[in-house]
């Protein structure tokens, strides 16, 4: 999804430039200080998303927005929140209050997803892996990578071919984010990813790297039936 920035104060251009970076699906095509550079822009290039900040030198955000004929779907930010309402009467997406966190920023960008008609990798990507914060970091897990998910409380540890990770996401919610077909609760307290499994014995799973975890009697004849069909 190819997007742009309109945004004059460097550090929020900064946060936002990090923010997609980090989602590979969207392709940042250029930052723009004032609305002119970036009308001027638009005349000359197809834009899916545009993160238009209110506040802007020359014309604000909302009467930039209000001259474009054939407006790019629209994620408005800004310091001030009365400018909401006008922004939702304009048929934005979203609507970013600085200063906004990585996941409300993630949860703007899946709104787009929903609303467009662009057939490109999003959808899949979204199914294919997901972001966990560890202190100040975001960390893209990609599900292909994981071995097997440990419940721990109301924490979910993840078990990767690299390292293991603590995600304050529970296990309930892994399983409703996870591929299903892919992985499989085998334990009320572990969940596998079917496809690194290297062998069944008795009532016991091996993974990759010498791995051996249990299967919870619960768990037995369901996880049998589907795995050995």
């Amino acid at each position: 999804m190819k997007c742009i920035i309109v945004e004059d104060q460097q550090p929020a251009q900064r946060i936002l430039k990090k923010y997609i970076a980090d989602i590979g699906s969207l392709t940042l095509l250029g930052t723009f200080e004032d609305a002119i550079q970036a009308m001027d822009f638009l005349k000359e290039e197809s834009v899916d998303l545009m993160f238009l900040d209110i506040n802007l030198p020359k014309l604000s955000g909302i009467s930039f927005l209000k001259s474009l004929s054939n407006k790019p779907q629209v994620i408005m930010t800004t310091a001030y929140s009365e400018y909401a309402l006008e922004g939702y009467e304009l048929d934005v997406v979203d609507y970013l209050l600085k200063p906004f966190s990585f996941e409300r920023f993630v949860k703007a960008v899946v709104k787009v997803r929903r609303n467009s008609n662009i057939p490109s990798q999003t959808t899949n990507q979204s199914k294919k892996e997901h972001f966990i914060k560890i202190g100040y970091e975001h960390i893209r897990i990609a599900f292909k990578d994981i071995i097997y998910l440990a419940a721990d409380g109301d924490y979910c540890e993840l078990c990767t071919t690299e390292k293991k990770h603590l995600s304050s996401e529970p296990m309930k919610k892994w399983i409703e984010i996870l591929d299903e077909g892919d992985f499989y609760r085998i334990h009320k307290s572990y969940v596998v990813n079917t496809h690194k499994i290297t062998k069944l014995s008795g009532n016991q799973v091996h993974l990759i790297g010498d791995t051996v975890l249990p299967i919870g009697r619960t768990y037995r004849e369901d996880f049998m039936e589907k795995f050995l069909k």
